[in-house]
């Protein structure tokens, strides 16, 4: 494992993984390379990790992980990409913790601005395309839009005058805010960004939004339809949580003040 300070590296990037044969290597390879400064680092700031969390792929998916150097290849039952995202998040032992996805749609350099951002010292970093600096290279398709809007639209039912973008594919956390977070989370699908956003705010940590530049794959593993309802069903479940006071952390039960350490920022 890559030594930072104390024997950790200074940041963990999970890889959740479904199905990614003849993907994931080229993508671990991307990371290393895009992140050469991290990994290669001989002083107690530097270090890199990369975890590989695979969701149950009855491919080759971990093996080419491992056979490209994945520093840790997490072999999981398949429960979906919230649940990947928390095992391997869990497991990660860096100082600050990243996730993207396999397809790379976020470029290494922006896995490092989102990284910079909490080590600058904010808890959470979250990638956004609605920022005014965001960039998009290559489109979605049209159906992956519209059933995106429509889900931004259902979130701001469950978070209340939130501006983020929760869909976003790359987030990272403090070590200690990641522990925190995905100690509580429990949303194995899609929608777990949604929780992660809730639990942010009951925890009272703080936040910043990063303008990144995305490149959209044309190969995804996400299928619309049945991918929709599944978030639209655990959407259903945080609402329901957070009626119920499941949410509730400390006493806290109420969104954070604005401007205050736990505001959305």
């Amino acid at each position: 494992m890559p030594a930072g300070g104390g024997g950790r590296p200074r940041i963990s990037v999970v890889v959740p993984a479904y199905q990614e044969a003849g993907v994931i290597g080229p993508t671990l390879e991307r990371l290393r390379g895009g992140l050469a400064g991290v990994a290669g680092a001989r002083s107690a700031a530097g270090g890199l990790e990369l975890v590989v969390a695979d969701d149950g792929s009855t491919d080759s998916t971990a093996e080419e992980a491992a056979a490209a150097g994945a520093d840790r290849v997490l072999r999981l039952a398949h429960r979906g990409k919230g649940a990947a995202v928390r095992t391997g998040i869990l497991a990660a032992t860096g100082r600050t913790v990243a996730f993207c996805d396999a397809d790379l749609a976020y470029a290494p350099d922006q896995v490092l601005k989102v990284t910079q951002a909490v080590e600058s010292g904010f808890d959470v970093a979250v990638g956004s395309r609605r920022h005014v600096d965001a960039v998009t290279l290559v489109r979605a398709g049209r159906l992956r839009e519209v059933s995106g809007r429509v889900f931004s639209i259902l979130t701001d039912t469950v978070l209340v005058g939130s501006r983020h973008d929760t869909q976003c594919g790359i987030k990272a956390f403090s070590d200690t805010a990641a522990r925190q977070i995905f100690s509580r989370a429990r949303i194995d699908g899609f929608a777990f960004d949604v929780e992660i956003f809730v639990l942010v705010d009951r925890l009272g940590l703080s936040l910043t939004d990063v303008a990144v530049e995305l490149t959209n794959s044309r190969r995804s593993s996400v299928r619309v339809v049945p991918h929709s309802l599944g978030m639209l069903r655990d959407v259903a479940r945080v609402r329901w949580g957070l009626a119920r006071g499941h949410y509730s952390i400390g006493g806290r039960s109420g969104p954070a003040r604005e401007g205050s350490p736990g505001a959305f920022r």
